[in-house]
């Protein structure tokens, strides 16, 4: 998400270079040496390019293989497809954005960009919080989990997720919530030709901040060390060999652990990279929007590797993640009953 602040912290130059040179209004510019630039450049396009490569391993594994068609790797399913988009769709822009400082691909695509972006960051998060419901019925009600989190309950959820993250992320965009009262501070100080910003007024800063991060993590969070107690205690009963026979049934398998520890790393990844980001965003009104630009710039794209990550996770602690894709990159998915194949 690109978050710029107020023109008046730009250091005051003789001729200082502009985006757009013969507009007035015109942002003020950075300019980085053409080293530099050569070198963001191919750090950004990078990582790009492996978030879109990664994640799209994710989503064929996931879509071919039948083994894997479970409540939730569908989610995990959701999560990749958001992570995609963020490496397909939104970093190239911010790459041109981020290296050359200026926004030239016009107002109306930086609507577009923004919308996405806000969209695709709060997608990724309902997604872990949804994921989070998933193992905390898993291993804290293994009873009621085949009946709660059935298909068509994972794709209601996914459906929600995703709808209301479209509705924060246009709608806010579009509808111009980010900037509500501060509209005559925007407009006067922020706002100028060759800028895609995301500013964020007192109001909008502290909505937005706390039901798209804060009050998600809290919940994730909350739900994961449930379910590390209960697991950590059906360990324990068993190691001493407590558990009666008839509560053995009900103890969680080696492979729903296996899964909430990775699935606990892979939200643990994402609250670690974007918090840099929502910290930020959710001081600066309240300071005077004195954080550098470069600086909420740096953060961003800290928060899209998470994207990056994701992929790389489950490659190391899911063996059978690894053989998938090995069976993908070798090409043997164009086999007969390929997808029927055992991962694990």
């Amino acid at each position: 998400m690109g978050y710029k602040t107020t023109l008046n912290q730009t250091v005051i130059l003789e001729n200082p270079p502009l985006c757009y040179t013969s507009l007035s209004g015109s942002c003020q510019k950075l300019v980085y040496p053409k080293e530099v630039q050569s070198l963001l450049y191919i750090l950004f396009a990078f990582i790009s390019l492996l978030t879109f490569l990664g994640n799209l391993l994710v989503i064929i594994t996931v879509i071919h293989f039948k083994q894997l068609h479970t409540p939730t790797n569908y989610l995990i399913l959701s999560l990749a497809v958001a992570d995609l988009c963020i490496g397909g769709v939104v970093m190239p822009p911010s790459m041109l954005r981020s290296v050359e400082s200026c926004w030239y691909l016009g107002s109306f695509f930086c609507k577009i960009h923004t919308s996405l972006d806000v969209t695709l960051c709060t997608a990724s998060i309902l997604n872990l919080c949804v994921i989070s419901v998933d193992r905390y019925y898993a291993v804290c009600h293994p009873l009621l989990y085949h009946s709660i989190m059935t298909p068509n309950a994972t794709a209601f959820m996914i459906g929600v997720c995703w709808t209301v993250s479209a509705f924060v992320g246009f709608g806010m965009i579009f509808l111009e919530l980010g900037i509500l009262g501060d509209e005559d501070y925007y407009y006067s100080n922020v706002a100028c030709e060759g800028g895609c910003i995301l500013f964020l007024s007192k109001t909008a800063s502290s909505v937005f901040t706390m039901l798209c991060f804060y009050i998600p993590a809290v919940i994730m969070i909350g739900l994961y060390l449930k379910v590390f107690h209960i697991a950590q205690r059906q360990a324990r009963l068993i190691q001493h060999g407590q558990m009666k026979s008839s509560q053995r049934g009900t103890a969680v398998g080696k492979m729903e652990i296996k899964a909430t520890k990775t699935l606990a790393i892979v939200i643990g990844v994402f609250l670690l990279f974007w918090a840099p980001f929502f910290i930020c965003a959710l001081i600066d009104p309240f300071i005077g929007h004195i954080i550098p630009p470069v600086l909420f710039d740096f953060f961003t794209w800290v928060g899209y590797t998470n994207s990056t990550c994701n992929p790389i996770v489950y490659a190391f602690f899911y063996s059978w993640f690894r053989k998938s894709f090995r069976i993908i990159l070798l090409g043997k998915i164009f086999n007969p009953n390929s997808s029927r194949i055992k991962l694990f």
